[in-house]
């Protein structure tokens, strides 16, 4: 239960995170904006916007990298306990002997010897 709430707030936090990136301004737009450039139209002022969405952006990727700690701690718990199950090291399995390919070809039981001359076709001699 734990685990789903924090994956939540991880992907809630994530979106928050590139949501707050993608409304702030550039460094290159604060020039224009300190020489008067439309600044009193503003909700925050000049400085008050870029202040306040870095504040929160800074905020919300400290909660992210904790809950990436957090869901990095619960998939090692996971891992450790699938490795308790009690199933062997795959190292100490014993490998099977891979089968000759001989015995994979199929044999006729009796063969029975040429030993007519017209059972054989002959070819014929060149000089």
């Amino acid at each position: 239960m734990l685990e789903t709430v924090v994956i939540v707030v991880h992907l809630l936090v994530a979106l928050g995170v590139v949501g707050l990136v993608l409304i702030q301004q550039g460094k290159g737009a604060d020039t224009g904006a300190s020489f008067g450039g439309g600044a009193s139209a503003t909700v925050f002022g000049s400085q008050g916007s870029a202040t306040f969405l870095s504040r929160v952006t800074g905020i919300l990727a400290a909660v992210f990298f904790i809950t990436s700690l957090g869901l990095a701690f619960f998939a090692k718990e996971k891992a450790e306990a699938l490795s308790n199950v009690g199933l062997p090291d795959p190292a100490a399995l014993e490998v099977q002997p891979a089968k000759p390919a001989a015995d994979d070809v199929p044999v006729l039981e009796e063969q029975k010897p040429a030993t007519q001359s017209g059972d054989v076709p002959q070819a014929p001699e060149q000089k």
